[in-house]
């Protein structure tokens, strides 16, 4: 990132809004200052909570559409639901590549260069989201064929893809802008429209499947409609409180054409942005293998394992959470020049981490079997196997989650290939490595020790390149 000058109070550059030029003293959203832990822990809350939101909101709509439509329309959105996970995993690295460069230059106090890359990355996302979307709505059908859908479910998946892809640009653009916010400090903008969102699309998705008053019954298409109108109501939010509260990232008059991507804001996005998405699909792809791995155990292994993901996604939500804050506090202190805070705020971020994700960890595995028994029955011949997996496999992701902080500060200073060549190495050559070695030894059980295996191998590594590789040499 270039130097960037303080702006003086009283005084801004072209394209600043004289009714409101930035100022040179505190600024909202300034995450370069005060308690770390403190402003940490305030700061990845609200992110926290969204993630915890939307996870529960992925489950309600599910009930909703198993209950009144059945298991093809649920195994329909289950595949539909694979496809959209590719496209967010790019759209969520262009968004992590917009927060960092965003808080690079709010650190540094110039807001006309914050609001640069905020307005290109909205641009650039609004774009590739369009014609994503309209490629999608043709090509629906033949990546549902592609991935040997069922045909009982086909026609349903296609009806629900079809409205998901031409209504792609609703959700994808209110994450880069939430995504944008953050980088500029504020994190509660982001899980007020979640909030919204959650409320709208749990609303609206039965009204919508069955049918109201004047409504028609629109079935599944109807839930995709449903996401697709809650997405867009999150994003209005979004904008409406940006300009009522007068929020850093708010774009006018002249600004307005900081929404054209620039070559260079769009350099860094893509070149930072896809590496970021594309450890995102890393992660799924080994998920997958591990799930034909664990289909071959037997219908009970597979019940309790997926009971299992339901909980390991809630423990592992703390570390995102504060993974992307620690990533917008080291951006902005490396903006404002303040690299021992940096240091500060990674050593704080991994204790945080530590101890939020222990905690959790724990009370996961003491009470396991009621946890359990909210997916699974309480006497289920599952039962067994998912508590014998809690004890092997839970530790893996507190170990693991300490990954997630340094990477955090990594992406700050812009390196990211580094970490996704040592998240590879810990899925394939460790985790899924130590299956095929040892499978002969421990059958079964081989599936289970990978994980905690993968693990170390993955904190390691990354540990090893935190603590001797001059990766600060990226600022």
């Amino acid at each position: 990132m270039n130097e960037a000058s303080p702006i003086p109070e009283g005084e801004w550059e072209p394209g600043e809004d004289a009714a409101h030029p930035p100022k040179a003293g505190a600024m909202q959203g300034d995450l370069t200052q005060g308690p770390i832990l403190k402003t940490l822990m305030l700061f990845s809350l609200p992110m926290l909570l969204s993630n915890v939101l939307q996870t529960l909101n992925g489950s309600v709509n599910a009930i909703w559409v198993g209950r009144l439509i059945g298991e093809s329309a649920l195994a329909a959105t289950a595949n539909a639901n694979v496809i959209m996970f590719l496209l967010f995993a790019a759209v969520f690295g262009f968004s992590m590549a917009t927060t960092v460069r965003v808080g690079q230059s709010f650190g540094a106090r110039d807001l006309v260069a914050a609001r640069r890359t905020f307005g290109s990355g909205v641009g650039f996302c609004s774009v590739v989201a369009a014609l994503t979307g309209l490629a999608g709505w043709f090509l629906a059908d033949t990546l549902l064929d592609l991935m040997s859908t069922p045909g009982a479910s086909k026609a349903q998946a296609l009806a629900y893809l079809q409205v998901i892809f031409i209504t792609l640009p609703f959700g994808s653009v209110s994450m880069m802008v939430s995504m944008g916010m953050r980088g500029a400090g504020d994190s509660r903008s982001p899980l007020y429209a979640m909030i919204m969102v959650v409320l709208l699309d749990i609303g609206l998705n039965p009204v919508l499947i069955m049918g109201a008053g004047p409504l028609p019954e629109l079935g599944i298409a109807g839930s995709a409609i449903a996401t697709a109108i809650a997405n867009l109501g999150g994003l209005v939010f979004l904008i409406w409180r940006i300009y009522r509260h007068d929020l850093p990232m708010r774009l006018r008059g002249p600004e307005l054409g900081f929404l054209r991507p620039r070559r260079d804001e769009l350099a860094y996005i893509v070149t930072k942005g896809l590496p970021m998405g594309a450890q995102m699909l890393l992660v799924s792809s080994a998920g997958l293998i591990m799930i034909g791995l664990v289909n071959q155990l037997g219908l009970n292994a597979s019940a309790a394992y997926g009971a299992s993901l339901q909980l390991w996604n809630y423990l592992q939500m703390p570390a995102f959470a504060m993974g992307t804050a620690v990533s917008a506090m080291v951006a902005q202190a490396i903006g404002a020049d303040n690299h021992e805070r940096v240091d500060a705020v990674a050593n704080v971020g991994m204790i945080a981490n530590l101890v939020l994700t222990t905690a959790m960890a724990a009370l996961i595995v003491g009470f396991d079997r009621p946890l359990l028994s909210l997916f699974l029955g309480w006497d289920s011949p599952a039962m067994p196997i998912a508590e014998h997996i809690q004890l092997i496999c839970t530790a893996s992701f507190v170990i693991v989650s300490v990954t997630m902080i340094i990477q955090g500060t990594l992406r700050a200073y812009g390196v990211v290939i580094a970490p996704l060549i040592i998240m590879g190495i810990g899925l394939y050559p460790g985790r899924l490595g130590f299956y095929y070695l040892l499978e002969p030894q421990l059958a079964g059980d081989a599936v289970w020790w990978s994980f905690p295996f993968g693990s170390v191998v993955t904190v390691a590594l990354t540990m090893a390149y935190y603590l001797m590789v001059d990766w600060r040499k990226n600022r």
